[in-house]
């Protein structure tokens, strides 16, 4: 609902809150040396049913004009005030959410109950604690954004929203040694329909990692998966299982577990960096030198020099959008977050040492590294902002009834 059509109706509906006329300017409660009377609570819990808050707005008034005191109380020990401008440029960009100008937002305000001098008071408390939190913490919060922080953030950032899935797999392999096998085993296994029967499958057969686990892998971004297995998931529910699915070496089968929106990129807007170092042999010592390489390097670059002297197409480095990603390779990377290694592929008689770079949104679609930097400030910043007001309520003299 708008928040015009919500004043509308409050204007009209909201009978008046249960303070007696005579008492309206009593104190109701005592902030060090400052004072909320029974009027300001009254209003706030107007104002806040205005902009659709639930719960006791009384006492959520009340905790918010405590809030606000203790606001004003650290601005005016530092010193900091607003100018005329600067708190009707603030009333002005908060009348503008509504799509209002700030003398039509007062307008309506009026007409459900509410002062002018309540919207202003709010504003206030609101502009001067971030001038506060800013001079107490700005500088210091600033220099710590990092160049590495914001690489995290997008790379973060291509993985939020749309859904993402609980799965449980398992793996077999498809060499032609095996391929008479796994075939059919495939074939039933994708009849499975209870999650038990599927758990103790994997462990019998998967030769995947997650096999002693029952199958289990955590959550995945749909967005991360190559699109032609992600679609398949959204037809399904709980419970049930994917047909046999070719990867590469191996015939893979998929119970979904749980589907559930968040708060991620279109799997066509997801790009990645990785690495694939190939490993002679498929064995047992390929697995040792696998994890002997994985405990020497932190990042793909540190490949270079684990390759170095070795055949130039041992190690190969690709960019690629999700769609782009062999079915296999596009599995395997799903699962992984920045650095991380997988050593479930092979290639021939080689074990694929694979290793995700970067996971980023698509350039055109990327967020502005300026931009990336002022949220994470601004985040930091709010949470310094949760702390320094804990403490003030823990050294301030407050007296309610």
């Amino acid at each position: 609902m708008r928040l015009t059509t919500i004043i509308t109706v409050a204007a009209i509906a909201l009978a008046p809150l249960p303070i007696a006329a005579q008492g309206m300017f009593q104190t109701r409660a005592q902030v060090n040396d400052r004072i909320i009377t029974n009027y300001e609570v009254s209003q706030r819990a107007l104002f806040l049913q205005v902009l659709n808050t639930t719960g006791d707005v009384q006492q959520q008034a009340l905790d918010a004009l405590i809030e606000d005191r203790l606001r004003l109380d650290a601005a005016q020990r530092m010193g900091i005030s607003l100018t005329p401008e600067q708190l009707a440029t603030g009333m002005e960009e908060f009348a503008g959410r509504a799509n209002l100008t700030t003398e039509q937002f007062i307008t309506n305000l009026r007409g459900a109950g509410i002062a002018e001098e309540t919207f202003r008071d709010f504003v206030e408390a609101g502009l001067v604690w971030r001038e506060v939190v800013r001079a107490r913490f700005g500088q210091r919060v600033t220099g710590s954004v990092t160049e590495a922080d914001i690489d995290r953030a997008l790379s973060a950032s291509a993985q939020r929203g749309g859904l993402r899935v609980l799965l449980s797999e398992i793996i077999l392999p498809a060499t032609p040694e095996f391929i008479g096998q796994t075939a059919p085993l495939a074939r039933e296994l994708s009849t499975i329909r209870s999650t038990q029967t599927f758990a103790d499958a994997a462990r019998q057969y998967s030769a995947s990692q997650s096999g002693p686990q029952g199958g289990q892998i955590d959550w995945l971004p749909l967005s991360n998966l190559p699109p032609a297995i992600a679609s398949m998931f959204l037809t399904m529910s709980p419970g049930e299982v994917t047909e046999p699915i070719t990867l590469g070496n191996a015939i893979a089968v998929f119970q979904l577990r749980a589907l559930e929106e968040t708060p991620a990129l279109a799997p066509s807007s997801v790009e990645v960096e990785y690495a694939e170092f190939l490993i002679p042999g498929t064995g047992p010592e390929a697995q040792a030198e696998a994890a002997r390489v994985a405990a020497s390097v932190d990042t793909c670059v540190d490949l270079n020099r684990i390759a170095a002297g070795l055949p130039p197409e041992q190690l190969s480095f690709t960019t690629a959008l999700v769609p782009q990603l062999p079915q296999d390779v596009g599995m395997e990377l799903a699962r992984l977050d920045a650095n991380e290694v997988s050593t479930t592929l092979t290639r021939g008689n080689a074990t694929v040492f694979l290793m995700l770079c970067h996971r980023r949104a698509e350039e055109s679609q990327r967020p502005d590294r300026a931009q990336v930097r002022e949220q994470l400030i601004n985040q930091r910043l709010n949470g310094h902002a949760e702390i320094l007001m804990d403490e003030l309520r823990a050294d301030a003299f407050i007296q309610t009834p």
